[in-house]
């Protein structure tokens, strides 16, 4: 018997080094108060995978703990941890997850060194709904990778834009374009 929740629950999942204040991520997390968890791996600078997936299934627990449907935010590197845990936890219930600015990982700007355990991570469907937002001149990822690895996700994909990497150095401040895209996931 599937459930409908009332109430959605959010885990925040950023990119290396987290987001910092202007991020339209930590913004939506303020706005959002005690329904966002966000992830806390030990490896923020030098990303683990194993390490990024075991802090998305700590927040996870917290937020399904609020009895809510629990929803993926991730941006950047936070995305291929995300699709990493959603393919180990492939039962579990999610009731979407949000893309923002995938980098590609096989692309010339691609932090190999800082995060080589992420190099292998494949794009595989995705158990639940999901939405890849890309921009068409962001430097970590072309918008021809991002729309590939939305297909390969089974996602859908939506080009945002002129955005950069979608980040606080994109002057997006609250981002409401993002926010609508995600009500359209949730709703």
């Amino acid at each position: 018997m599937k459930r409908w929740w009332a109430v959605v629950a959010y885990v925040v999942i950023p990119g290396i080094d987290g987001s910092d204040g202007q991020h339209w991520q930590t913004v939506w997390e303020r706005q959002w108060g005690t329904s966002a968890v966000r992830i806390s791996p030990a490896s923020w600078s030098a990303p683990d995978l194993d390490d990024w997936v075991g802090a998305i299934q700590e927040a996870y627990d917290v937020a399904s703990g609020q009895d809510s449907q629990v929803v993926l935010v991730a941006h950047s590197l936070g995305c291929w941890a995300a699709s990493a845990w959603l393919n180990e936890n492939p039962s579990t219930p999610t009731g979407g997850a949000l893309f923002v600015a995938p980098p590609d990982p096989h692309g010339p700007t691609f932090p190999r060194e800082a995060a080589a355990t992420f190099i292998e991570v494949s794009a595989q469907p995705l158990p639940c709904p999901a939405l890849v937002v890309g921009s068409t001149d962001d430097p970590y990822c072309t918008p021809e990778a991002a729309a590939g690895f939305a297909a390969r996700w089974e996602a859908r994909w939506h080009l945002a834009g002129a955005c950069g990497h979608i980040n606080s150095a994109s002057g997006l401040g609250p981002w409401q374009h993002g926010r609508g895209l995600l009500d359209s996931l949730t709703q």
